[in-house]
């Protein structure tokens, strides 16, 4: 199914492409009132190289850029305690005020119970927003290093109208060496509503999917980047029209072949501390739903769908099969929201002992 570059021939098994911010985190209390906010890194797509790195071990990198500052060497700092190789991080001269650069800041504030969790994101004019194409050197990266899998997003894409044209670089390099592409369509409408709205998300995206061989995304994100439609499903319904998730599908892979897996995270929100999780899959004509976990406890669901795409990319890498990766996807996302940050602080034998049906008993 999913056709890996050998280990030896690759300095990486994944690469990520996209934006790190620097998160401030008001705790327990709110961004509008708080007096102090813990410091954390996070990044869609940067997200699931760390959880491949620190959960599944395998050696990772991030491509992304900085302005060269003390606020973009703080978010270095906590990269590499992640475990993410830094090497091909674009530093760009400070002008010492922000007008030209800047290094994108994300204000992130933990729902609970009927209140919601609440995202404020200050990245415009950041410096991983202003990469070009030949900013970065992809012969280089695909062809004389060698990497297995590239993960990026619409996120990225988003950011601006040269982002999305690094994605394309990047996308048609990888594939002209056979390394893996995953995309996370992760559709934000403050991203787009800017820059065209949804008409312009579907432009880019249309652009970057024939490059994609594993997609992910729910069913909005596919109605909005790619203009698929679910019969029978209003935004009214309280869950997931299955029957015409699936014929959708059908309809995603006859205009896009090129997906071998498709993927989405399955959420009914019972509260902002009480989750439905699930997920299924879609690979060789076949839909697989994995293990659901309902009633999930949520203590931070920010990076639950980007720790869900590493557990599956590792799944997929491993043991290339969507059934039991969908799984590992399931479990990496459910411990990931019981922690704070968006990354994760799991490790795999938590994740295994999920995927087998393992409790949360005490261990030791």
């Amino acid at each position: 199914m999913i056709e890996l570059r050998k280990k030896e021939n690759c300095a990486f098994d994944m690469i990520a492409l996209g934006e790190v911010m620097l998160r401030l985190d008001p705790g327990d209390t709110r961004i509008r009132t708080t007096r102090s906010f813990r410091a954390w890194e996070g990044g869609g797509e940067y997200n699931v190289a760390r959880g491949l790195r620190r959960c599944f071990g395998f050696k990772t990198a991030v491509v992304t850029a900085f302005a060269d500052n003390d606020v973009g060497r703080l978010i270095e700092d906590f990269i590499l305690q992640g475990g993410v190789d830094t090497s091909f991080i674009k530093w760009v001269p400070y002008d010492g005020i922000g007008r030209t650069v800047r290094n994108g800041l994300n204000f992130t504030e933990r729902g609970y119970g009927i209140r919601g969790a609440n995202g404020v994101s200050d990245r415009g004019n950041t410096a991983v927003s202003q990469l070009k194409p030949g900013d970065i050197d992809w012969e280089y990266i695909f062809g004389t290093l060698g990497v297995r899998w590239l993960h990026t997003g619409g996120i990225f894409a988003a950011l601006s109208e040269s982002t999305a044209e690094v994605v394309i670089e990047a996308v048609k390099t990888a594939k002209k060496y056979g390394t893996i592409v995953s995309y996370d369509l992760n559709y934000r409408p403050s991203l787009w509503k800017t820059i065209g709205g949804k008409e312009k998300a579907q432009e880019v995206n249309k652009a970057i999917a024939p490059y994609v061989d594993v997609m992910i995304g729910n069913e909005e994100d596919f109605t909005a980047c790619l203009g698929f439609e679910i019969e029978g499903n209003d935004e009214n319904l309280k869950e997931l029209n299955i029957d015409g998730y699936k014929k959708m599908l059908g309809e995603v892979t006859k205009v896009y072949p090129n997906f071998k897996v498709i993927a989405t995270t399955l959420r009914t929100v019972r509260s902002a501390s009480v989750n439905d999780w699930s997920a299924m899959v879609f690979a060789g004509g076949e839909v697989y739903k994995g293990m659901e976990l309902p009633a999930l406890e949520i203590y931070d669901r920010v990076g639950g769908g980007d720790s869900f795409a590493s557990g599956l990319i590792y799944g997929l890498m491993t043991y290339d099969d969507a059934k039991v990766a969908v799984n590992y996807g399931i479990a990496h996302g459910a411990l990931a929201m019981t922690t704070p940050g968006d990354t994760s602080t799991a490790v795999l034998k938590e994740v295994e002992n999920i995927v087998k049906g393992g409790s949360a008993r005490v261990n030791r």
